[in-house]
């Protein structure tokens, strides 16, 4: 497995490095809910174009995150699924987007917030 960027050495700032960026908290927070073909990683998140969105799964995968399979029931369709290590962001995101809205609470900012589906679709919250 090549590393695309050689992580830094403490902790926290591997942790961000790994998973930050505009896209991929987005997109490991999409696979949270099940492999998922490109076409339809593409279509779920608003805004993000083909090339970026492999650029990031690719990141993604070289750090161990998401893995690529052959997906079931298509000749040659691709789905991204997390890995074990990529699953075991899930508290961490979950956390992450509850310090969101309590700092935008905190800074009386809670009118700037969007709701999921205005990123993610099929996503109510």
């Amino acid at each position: 497995m090549k590393i695309i960027k050689r992580l830094p050495g403490l902790p926290v700032e591997r942790a961000l490095g790994v998973f930050s960026g505009r896209w991929k908290a987005v997109i490991l927070d999409v696979l949270l809910d099940g492999p998922q073909r490109t076409c339809a990683l593409e279509m779920r998140i608003v805004g993000i174009s083909q090339k970026v969105l492999l650029e990031q799964l690719r990141a993604l995968e070289e750090h161990g995150m998401v893995s690529r399979q052959s997906s079931a029931g298509h000749r040659q369709g691709i789905e991204y699924l997390l890995t074990p290590l990529g699953e075991s962001l899930r508290p961490v995101l979950d956390s992450l987007r509850a310090w969101g809205a309590h700092h935008a609470k905190e800074l009386d900012e809670v009118d700037r917030l969007v709701p999921c589906d205005a990123v993610v679709r099929g996503r109510t919250t």
